[in-house]
């Protein structure tokens, strides 16, 4: 499943905007993963969900991409909008 959101990225500058595309893994509650993710045309196969936490409002997760970075994504639950918290190379905890 689609979900669109805009997103904030973390940079050396400040914070970027940016739109962000998720894929997610619909099981039987629903969008219960993220399988995978685009923003500014390039898409991140999501290789392993390292850690997630959950708010009545919100699901994050610690994600692994193919391109050896660490993720955090955040679904807005109520919205249905996901946002990219922060991007750090691997080996760089968050």
């Amino acid at each position: 499943m689609d979900h669109a959101g805009c997103a904030s990225a973390v940079s050396g500058k400040g914070i970027d905007k940016m739109q962000i595309t998720v894929q997610t893994y619909a099981g039987y509650k629903g969008d219960e993963r993220p399988v995978s993710f685009s923003r500014e045309g390039r898409s991140f196969l999501i290789m392993e969900i390292v850690d997630r936490w959950y708010d009545p409002d919100h699901n994050i997760f610690k994600v692994l991409t193919d391109d050896g970075r660490t993720y955090l994504l955040r679904h807005d639950m109520n919205a249905d909008t996901w946002e990219l918290e922060v991007a750090r190379l691997l080996g760089n905890e968050l």
